[in-house]
């Protein structure tokens, strides 16, 4: 069955850039292999078999919830595969990629107000559940504690085994948090003394799409304890980033992978060779073709 395919994803060990001779190692975990090609395939599973187990969401219903692009990519796969109707509320300017891949799963696009960006696409989706909350079912990612918990069941241990229990430092931005929630949460089940790191854009007006400027996470389950430290990464270095992945390790991703992966080696630079560093690779570079990023001359 197709929802079995997601996780399990593979840990790369990132081996032709480098943060310096005395580095530690950097694992990036390849999560744009998931069948809808993001992190997001394992919360939006756990979130709809939640619904489905709860009487929640039933056959009569449309899944309903705001996005930025890859969870309603995810929602809308597992719709089309499980036969539910999808229906997203997306700021206007996300990137035609999405919109499209979201047109070939048959799912309904609602656009928002770009200057209200998520906020104004959780206020539309509240707003339309609200009149009719016999029509839809609701997830809600931002306050679903099934978002974290999929990381915690799923992604926290693979990289735990992956890593043989070796894995010193996690490094991941947070665009609803679940990501970094779930596997911060079980890393430190596993081995309190495990750092657990946030990239953090250093500008509220940054460019990478998905990822909050901290402390600005809308999440109802955002847990600030988890967090041993911020990385801060500008626009600029996160798209180089996204360049040399692609370049030198072959690995093509979105510019959030690729600021997860340069606060990951800005970290890495200040360890020891011992310490294991593991990262998030979020979602494809597929969904940003678009971008001029792509142009840019070889040096």
């Amino acid at each position: 069955m197709l929802l079995d395919s997601i996780g399990m994803t593979p840990l790369i060990k990132l081996r032709h850039i480098r943060a310096g001779e005395s580095a530690a190692g950097v694992l990036a975990k390849a999560e744009f292999l998931n069948p809808s090609g993001s992190v997001k395939d394992r919360p939006a599973r756990a979130m709809i078999r939640e619904g489905i187990r709860s009487g929640e969401l039933t056959p009569d219903k449309t899944l309903i919830d705001a996005t930025s692009g890859n969870m309603g990519i995810a929602y809308a796969m597992i719709g089309a595969a499980l036969g539910y109707k999808v229906a997203l509320c997306l700021p206007r300017n996300a990137n035609q990629e999405r919109k499209r891949i979201l047109k070939a799963f048959n799912a309904d696009i609602i656009e928002t107000d770009p200057v209200r960006g998520p906020e104004g696409a959780i206020a539309m989706v509240q707003s339309i559940f609200d009149r009719s909350p016999h029509l839809y079912y609701h997830p809600d990612q931002y306050n679903n504690d099934e978002n974290w918990r999929a990381h915690y069941n799923t992604t926290g241990v693979e990289i735990w085994e992956q890593t043989g229990g070796r894995v010193s430092h996690f490094v991941a931005g947070a665009g609803t948090a679940g990501t970094f929630v779930g596997v911060a949460r079980r890393l430190k089940a596993f081995n309190p003394d495990v750092q657990t790191c946030v990239m953090r854009p250093s500008s509220p007006l940054h460019g990478l799409e998905g990822i909050r400027y901290m402390p600005s996470v809308p999440s109802g389950f955002f847990d600030e304890s988890l967090v041993d430290s911020f990385i801060v990464v500008s626009t600029e270095e996160a798209r180089e980033m996204t360049l040399q992945l692609a370049r030198l390790e072959g690995l093509f991703v979105g510019m959030s992978s690729g600021a997860n992966v340069a606060a990951a080696f800005k970290l890495a630079s200040e360890l020891p060779p011992s310490a294991v560093v593991a990262t998030i690779l979020c979602d494809a570079g597929f969904r940003y073709l678009s971008d001029k990023l792509w142009d840019t001359p070889k040096k």
